[in-house]
């Protein structure tokens, strides 16, 4: 960081305006302060105490929910280590257990046994023993002269001390996060259990039902969840995967309710929320809103058009194709509704009428300039150039060059890398490569195409000496794809089988390398120093930005920010409790939508020709039949409870603590919740946890489920 910027820093800290507050909705708390909002999560209807909720001394309801893999949540729902999550959250694990014999994905799972569970090598579930505020000691030796590097380098190093201590001779992980961009340190000590296996799952014409066109949207009926056993060692402690491994018990464990849910009623949720960036300037909002979610949205609308073509072409290109889809579609669907929602709030208006009299606010608009360009290729680069798995291959490639240059790297060592890229592209070339080529070529070059004219024509020299040389910028892409050495499966394993340092010139002239070669050297290079440069000078100012947010709070005689009109720490893939009622609501003048939706939206949505809306004949029986006591025919209910990414899987409770629904998604209208909150336009969508226990027990006729279930009628 310059000089100039700390003397900007330090003379605006002196002299900074009295900062608004507006972020009275909404809240994602931190469980061990709970306690601050205790008394009004209480006037809102819930009856347990702070403590019921987390308790590190005694059993707590923080001891039944977990981190679900790397981005989700699950609950325990069992004293024999049954978890619930979400459908989506558990796609992954049953794509891979698929196969055109044996569709878990479309036909369901359930099994009958803990001798038919199946294994998921990796998937990993993630227990909060304890968490601890460590501000004092990660700050220790800071000082605010300090340039940003110099500030990170004391405080990583604080950091790994502070790890190291609470860990050594245990078997616990730990980790320590930011809050408030620096201003505070969370300690979060962690039990990782590696054996999860997979119980059940529905069809996917219930577990997805509605498919991307429901995605984010109210109604919803999807039946989105799927169920997990976590397994531990003879002493119910983490253990790698063995037969031997017996299912853990947990401290805690969730009753199930099957009372109706009436509109006003309490909820709250608890569990790992992934991103909010509520602190952000207009000029974060702005670009946001007009430039990088609608850059993302046209891309992957172009690989979503190649992949769902496919897809439609067979039930094994429908299988090859699902998580791609699901992943990529998923974010699609969401900027789309958070473009909406800002545009609909005046989003940009408000943050500016916020920033009035801000003396910060000059040179975050200097930064945000002075970034724009560098955050924009980033993007690109992401979603367009790494969009095809040809340009991820190149780029596997170019590594092998680069490293093929570096006389440092020994012969034994360049061997083995070109062993690992060769094993790993001969099972890309053997999962039917001839048919997936035709796929992944046109996404290559759909994606390239509006790359070179959205961004690099503008910005890359060397790429328009090359385009020009074309017939046209499609033609050029395509001449690349087609003479590429990594389309020719036979002549690049020859290569590798008898790699020598020597064998990189003739990759380089490679037409894929040719390409991303000055395309990643640029961004590599020049940008991403840039950027990470920028990004830090930006956090620096957010630092002060909230800091002095909560300054003024507390100057109002209010003595805890972990409980202040709605200032809480931005979400950071950390445990959180959020909380609210059941709610209807309505997205626009003369339109107003019920808090929850019946068996019966499922039957008015059906359509055979669609596969997204095809409805089971055996839940039809069910429906028709009258065969759903005694869990009735809700699906899902939305109430107002502050979720995002992450928040897949949580446990939705009512006002004792007992599982009322699995949160699954937030309204379209709402999904700009993540910048700013609106009580009126957010919900938070759940499945009825009765849904769940109908398909269990009436479709799968899985009743050794059932049975383990302690159930509140």
């Amino acid at each position: 960081m310059n000089k100039r910027f700390l003397v900007l820093i330090g003379a605006v800290v002196m002299c900074i305006s009295t900062v608004h507050n507006s972020f009275a909705q909404g809240g994602m708390w931190i469980p061990m302060l709970l306690q601050n909002n205790q008394k009004d999560m209480q006037s809102k209807g819930c009856k347990l105490s702070a403590k019921e909720i987390y308790d590190v001394n005694n059993a707590s309801i923080k001891d039944a929910v977990m981190l679900f893999g790397t981005g989700c949540t699950g609950e325990f729902v069992s004293k024999n280590g049954l978890v619930f999550t979400n459908h989506h959250c558990g796609y992954y694990q049953i794509v891979r257990h698929s196969t055109v014999d044996h569709d878990y994905l479309t036909n369901g799972f359930a099994a009958k046994s803990t001798d038919e569970e199946l294994p998921c090598p990796g998937l990993t579930v993630t227990l909060l023993q304890y968490m601890k505020d460590v501000t004092d000691e990660v700050l220790k030796g800071v000082s605010s002269s300090m340039s940003e590097q110099q500030r990170k380098a004391v405080t990583d190093e604080n950091i790994k001390a502070i790890i190291e201590k609470a860990t050594q001779g245990t078997n616990l992980t730990a980790q320590i996060k930011p809050l408030y961009y620096g201003n505070q340190y969370m300690m979060y000590v962690n039990k990782v259990y590696k054996d999860v296996r997979l119980v059940a799952a529905p069809p996917s014409n219930i577990g997805k039902f509605g498919g991307d066109t429901d995605n984010w949207m109210w109604p919803r009926h999807t039946g989105d969840f799927s169920v997990f056993r976590v397994y531990a060692d003879q002493n119910n402690e983490p253990a790698e995967y063995s037969k031997d491994n017996k299912p853990y018990e947990p401290k805690k464990f969730l009753k199930i309710s099957l009372k109706d849910k009436q509109e006003g009623d309490f909820t709250f949720v608890m569990g790992y929320p992934g991103t909010t960036r509520q602190f952000l300037t207009s000029y974060a909002v702005e670009d946001i809103q007009n430039l990088e979610d609608p850059a993302r949205i046209k891309l992957r609308t172009e690989i979503l058009d190649v992949y769902k073509a496919a897809q439609e072409q067979s039930p094994a290109q429908r299988l090859r194709y699902a998580s791609d889809v699901a992943s990529i579609a998923n974010g699609w669907k969401k900027w789309q509704g958070e473009v909406k929602g800002l545009k609909f709030l005046n989003a940009i208006e408000k943050k500016q009428q916020q920033e009035e009299g801000n003396a910060l606010m000059k040179e975050f608009k200097r930064l945000y300039d002075d970034g724009r360009r560098y955050k924009m290729e980033q993007l690109y680069i992401s979603e367009a150039v790494l969009a095809s798995d040809f340009m991820k291959q190149a780029r596997r490639l170019l590594s092998l060059i680069d490293i093929s240059r570096d006389d440092s790297v020994s012969d034994i060592v360049l061997k083995t890398e070109a062993d690992n890229l060769l094993n790993y592209l001969q099972k890309y070339y053997n999962n039917d490569f001839r048919q997936h080529r035709a796929v992944d070529s046109t996404v290559f070059l759909r994606t390239m195409v509006i790359f070179y004219n959205d961004f690099a024509k503008d910005n890359y020299t060397f790429l328009n000496n090359k385009v020009s040389s074309a017939k046209s910028v499609s033609d050029y892409f395509a001449q690349i794809y087609a003479k590429s050495i990594l389309t020719n499966p036979a002549k690049i394993e020859k290569m590798l089988k008898n790699y020598k340092r020597k064998d990189y010139k003739k990759l380089i002239d490679d037409p894929a390398i040719e390409l991303l070669s000055p395309v990643w050297g640029h961004y590599i290079n020049q940008t991403a120093g840039k950027l990470k440069e920028n990004n830090a000078k930006t956090d620096s100012l957010y630092r002060i930005h909230v800091a002095k947010i909560l300054s003024d709070y507390n100057a109002k005689g209010n003595k805890d920010v972990s409980m202040n009109d709605g200032i809480f720490p931005d979400a950071n893939l950390t445990l959180r409790v959020t909380y609210g009622n059941i709610a209807p609501f309505k997205p626009k003048d003369g339109v107003e939508y019920r808090h929850y939706t019946t068996i019966a939206g499922i039957m008015e949505k059906e359509d055979p020709n669609v596969y997204d809306y095809v409805v089971e004949q055996k839940l039809k029986d069910i429906y028709y039949n009258g065969d759903t006591s005694p869990y009735g025919d809700r699906v899902a209910f939305i109430a107002t409870n502050h979720t995002t990414g992450g928040n897949s899987g949580s446990p939705v409770m009512d006002a004792e603590g007992n599982l009322i629904g699995l949160n699954f998604d937030r309204n379209w209208e709402g999904t700009m919740s993540d910048v700013l909150y609106d009580k009126d336009l957010c919900r938070n969508i759940s499945l009825d946890i009765r849904y769940c226990l109908l398909i269990i027990d009436k479709y799968l006729d899985a009743k050794n489920i059932i049975d383990e279930l302690e159930i509140i009628k």
